[in-house]
């Protein structure tokens, strides 16, 4: 049962992804994720009322606490990165950085969940580490893009001229091109956040229901968020956002929160190394949408190492 609430996890986190993208378009990253949070709050405890679960509050040990407000901390940070490199950079490059966390948590979970490493487990950490690595790998830059000059060939009597525009030219170049690399950076820090996550909520709701875990790691989420609004001031942008990108946020944030009661509700029961690149399986979705209705191209070499990523998930469901 816990494998079907993967694949639903997989599905609605997919669908946040292109709706997310389309939200912070023209608004600040922090302040949608902030805004993101309140939706997923009222929709996780809505959850914990209709399950009942809420009567266990009373019960929950501080261990269980402590590891679902530190996973809550995670997450926040993960979604804070995730969300900055989305806005940077494109989704069929950010997201399988991304998903990329998978391979982390595997080992994470073998070392500190004592999670059996097979053959097929250690195939398809290759498999969707090389996926990874051919998705997102650079295209080659034209000029205005960060190509560097250096052609040596100057008008004759302008030589130092010369030399010195080229050499502007390339400094300006390696400019724009780690400027434009500033959304991979993002990624890598979401990635390394989001298999912390995983972990840390693995131990936090061994001994509580699974929807009121999920309620208590999103109040930590929400405070977070709403803290790096308020100190960084973004907090006076809310009444600028169009009610295009407003829409689109909430319905992101309804979509994480079904996503985190499938996720969480799988991670329960299931092994952390199986159930998380089961839900890492969004890609597909992802770049479906990001395909069709954000016109982002996928190359050959992209495509090849997106059948990669997706076998090696696949080969963790072989027992």
């Amino acid at each position: 049962m816990w494998v079907i609430f993967a694949f639903g996890s997989a599905v609605f986190a997919g669908l946040t992804a292109i709706l997310a993208k389309i939200g912070i378009k023209n608004t600040d990253s922090n302040l949608a994720t902030a805004i993101r949070t309140v939706i997923i709050l009222i929709f996780s405890w809505l959850m914990v009322f209709i399950a009942g679960s809420y009567n266990m509050l009373g019960s929950v040990s501080n261990k269980t606490y402590l590891f679902l407000i530190l996973s809550g901390f995670a997450t926040g940070a993960s979604w804070l990165f995730y969300f900055k490199a989305l806005q940077l950079g494109d989704v069929n490059k950010v997201t399988p950085i991304d998903k990329s966390s998978t391979v982390l948590t595997m080992i994470l979970a073998i070392i500190f969940l004592g999670e059996s490493l097979t053959v097929y487990k250690l195939a398809a950490i290759v498999f969707i580490t090389a996926g990874t690595y051919m998705m997102i790998s650079k295209k080659q830059e034209n000029a205005s893009e960060g190509k560097l000059y250096t052609d040596s060939k100057v008008t004759s009597g302008n030589c130092i001229t010369g030399r010195k525009n080229i050499a502007e030219r390339n400094i300006h170049g390696a400019g724009i091109k780690i400027a434009g690399n500033r959304w991979l950076i993002y990624a890598v820090l979401s990635t390394v956040f989001a298999s912390l996550t995983s972990i840390l909520a693995k131990i936090g709701i061994s001994d509580i229901e699974s929807n009121l875990g999920t309620a208590i790691r999103t109040i930590v989420v929400f405070i977070l968020a709403w803290l790096i609004v308020f100190m960084t001031g973004k907090h006076k942008e809310i009444g600028k956002i169009d009610r295009k990108s407003l829409s689109f946020i909430c319905l992101s944030g309804i979509t994480t929160g079904c996503s985190w009661l499938c996720y969480y509700r799988a991670l329960q029961d299931g092994e952390a190394s199986i159930v998380v690149p089961i839900d890492k399986l969004s890609i597909l979705l992802t770049i479906a949408f990001s395909f069709f209705f954000l016109k982002e191209k996928l190359t050959k070499k992209s495509l090849a190492g997106l059948v990669l990523v997706v076998a090696g998930t696949l080969l963790l469901l072989v027992k």
